[in-house]
This record gives structure tokens, sequence and C-alpha cells, in this order.
């Protein structure tokens, strides 16, 4: 109330100075009051002109509010002051992980005929296998008459071939011709449909040497890896498509880690990750943020990052639980103390030390907030000096006295 006074006051005191002016410097005439009019020409030199009444009045560095408080008050409240700065900032972001099997190096093993698994030779979930063991057998008479069609079309192509040779060139030669061509053919068409089924081509020379078809199929594992699903049973009918083994390669495990959405900004895929587990106590491992997933969980509000760890001694094992720091280098930023400002709920506010006892209160703009720091966006200029301390009580005697803060600048 008493800086609106002083206000007042003092454009009241700007108005009657004016005025006086216009008065003194006005003709006779223009002061005479018995309603005579001015003479012809004469003109009013206390008038101010258009770019004079045009011009805005500009606040002075007195006008800027400010509330008053002595050493001693100072001193006896605790108030203290920290200069605002540029300075590195970094960020850490917590969270848990669960270890799961890395997809790409998953596969599934399958029937691609109809037929009946003889033998099994991994019999129980978790065994370990290596590439080109072997899995199961299946018997399949479809694929039995494959093989006859296929050693039928192998000796009509060596009799047409052994025809050719012996006969002359004639007509019968011609025809001879064109069935060791329809002859080559089939065997061809045989041999691609038991490649296709996943005879291998050793077991196809194999075919031709005894001339005799094999019986069973063997499907073999096509990576090394741990069996983590096993639906074939010995005896078991199978249909072309039906799921008989999983298989995983954890040599290589993802970290699957929950970000909240607030968060989501600062994190990029590169970012260094530590993880640590309960069951490898004081054990850090390092790794980077490999992908980030683009959807966001409705009920927990956070989004999935990637991280993926080398387990070449098969410690680590899915499912396990996991602690994940982000550390992020934010580069350097102009800050302040976290303890320097005052959210209101409509303004963020600071008191900035204006010497002699006084203090301006100043709305700010915040950024960033970190081990203690707030980033300062705008409000506030480096080497200005806040009040970290006290400065609650500091605003209670702004409000008292009624000062209110301008917005920032």
């Amino acid at each position: 109330m008493k800086m609106m006074s002083s206000r007042l006051a003092k454009l009241l005191c700007t108005f009657l100075a004016g005025y006086v002016a216009l008065i003194i410097a006005a003709p006779a005439a223009a002061q005479d009051h018995s309603k005579h009019s001015m003479p012809a020409g004469a003109t009013d030199k206390a008038t101010p002109s258009a770019s004079q009444q045009k011009q805005p009045i500009v606040e002075s560095d007195q006008d800027v509010p400010q509330v008053e408080i002595s050493p001693e008050q100072q001193k006896l409240i605790g108030v203290k002051t920290v200069k605002t700065a540029w300075m590195p900032m970094n960020k850490t972001i917590r969270s848990v992980g669960r270890i799961e099997a890395d997809e790409s190096r998953q596969t599934t093993v399958n029937a691609k005929i109809e037929g009946w698994i003889e033998k099994l030779y991994v019999d129980t979930t978790g065994s370990y296998v290596t590439k080109g063991a072997k899995l199961a057998e299946i018997y399949s008479p479809e694929l039995v008459a494959t093989q006859q069609e296929f050693l039928t079309a192998l000796k009509w192509t060596k009799d047409a071939a052994a025809n050719n040779s012996s006969t002359d060139k004639t007509t019968s030669s011609e025809l001879n011709k064109m069935l060791a061509k329809d002859a080559t053919a089939m065997l061809e068409a045989a041999r691609q449909r038991l490649l296709w089924w996943d005879i291998s081509p050793a077991q196809i020379r194999q075919i031709e040497e005894s001339g005799k078809p094999i019986r069973t199929l063997t499907l073999y594992a096509p990576a090394s890896g741990y069996v983590t699903q096993k639906t074939a049973v010995a005896g078991m009918k199978v249909m072309p498509g039906e799921k008989m083994f999983d298989i995983a390669d954890l040599s290589s495990l993802w970290v699957i880690a929950d970000i909240y959405e607030y968060e989501l900004p600062l994190i990029k895929v590169g970012n260094q990750a530590t993880i640590t587990l309960a069951y490898l106590p004081g054990v850090e491992l390092i790794s980077q943020i490999d992908y980030i997933y683009p959807d966001l969980s409705a009920q927990t509000r956070t989004a999935k990052v990637r991280l993926k760890l080398v387990n070449s001694r098969h410690q680590l094992k899915p499912q396990m639980f996991t602690s994940v720091e982000i550390k992020i280098n934010l580069g350097r930023k102009l800050v302040i103390p976290e303890s320097a400002i005052l959210d209101t709920g409509k303004a963020i506010v600071a008191y900035v030390d204006l010497g002699n006892g006084a203090f301006e209160p100043r709305e700010i703009k915040t950024g960033i907030r970190t081990e203690g720091y707030v980033e300062v966006l705008r409000g506030l200029k480096s080497g200005e000096k806040v009040v970290a301390a006290a400065n609650f009580l500091v605003d209670s005697e702004a409000q008292l006295k009624g000062i209110k803060r301008l917005p920032s600048r």
C-alpha cells in the first residue's frame, strides 16, 4: 500500500508541475477570465506536441517491487543467497527391468508332412541342443511314396540315357530323347519335393546309392539353444505346420525396462545404462538402450525400452528382475537450487537480492529438475543472486506489505 501511495503521489506531482508550466507559459489573453477569445494567430507554447503525447512512460528501477529486510533481520531468519550459474546437468533415471529371451535368437521346429513320431531324441523341456542335433524321427506314408517316385524317375532317366547311346539316329531315337527329358523333369520335381520336406542332400544321395527309400524323416535342430517348449510326444500324430519344439539361444538376452511418460523426452537410443541384479550382488553390467517401443501403457503410463546383455556364462535367466540406472548428460544449463523457487500454483517465483537489504519477487520459467537443481529458462541472468534459504519468510513479508511481483522479462 505504501508503494502504491508513493507512486500515485509521484504521478500527481508530475501532473501539477505540467499544469503550472502551462499557466506560466500561456499568453495573457489565454489567462483572461473575462470570456474574451485569444488573438488570431496566437499559439499555445505550453501545449505538448503530438510526438511528446505519444511517448510512453518508462518505469524507472525505483518502480520495481521490492521488499526491504535489514541485514539484522536476514541474519535472524536465516536468509542465504546463491548466484545463478551455468553448470553441466546430469540426470539419472532409475527403473526396474526384467530379463527376456532375445526374440531374434528363437526358432521353432514344426512338421511339414503328415505322419507319426516314431522316436524322440529330445524328450524333456529345458534340454540343451546343438545345431544339427537329432530331435525326432517321423514316419510318413506320403514321404515314402515320394521317395519311390524319385527312385522310379531315376531309373527311367538312366534307361533313357542308355537307349539314346545305343540307338541310331532314327525316329525312335527322337522318341527316346523326349522320354528321357520327361524322366529328367520328373526326377528333379521329386528331388525338389524331398528338399522342401527337409530331406537333406546327403540323404537324397543315400537314397540314390542304395535304391531304397528312407522309412522315417529325421528332424534336426536348426540352431543351438535350450528347448523352451516341447509339444512332441512319442507315437503322436503330427500334421503339416504343427509346432513340435521351440529352441531359444540364451547366449544373448534382452532387458525390458519401464520408463515413465514424463521421462521419455530424455531417453534416446544409445543412452548408457547400468544393470544390477539381486542374483549377482556387487556386479554391475553395462549396456545401452537398443530400442524404444512405440506404445505406452494406459494403466501405468510407462513405455518400454530394450537393452541387450551378453550371457556367455549362462548366469542370467529369463524373467529375472533387474535394477536399471540410465545416466543422461543434459549439457550446460543456467541453474539455481530447488530451494530457491516458490511454486504458488499460478507461477514460480524467485526472490532476487538487489543489495542493501532489498529483494525483488520475480516470476521465472523453469525447465529440467535434477539432483537438487532447476534449469532456468527465463527470468534470471547468470550471476544474479537469489534467496536459497528462508525465501518462504521473505515471501510472507512481501505478502504482508502488499508487494506484487512482476512477470518475468
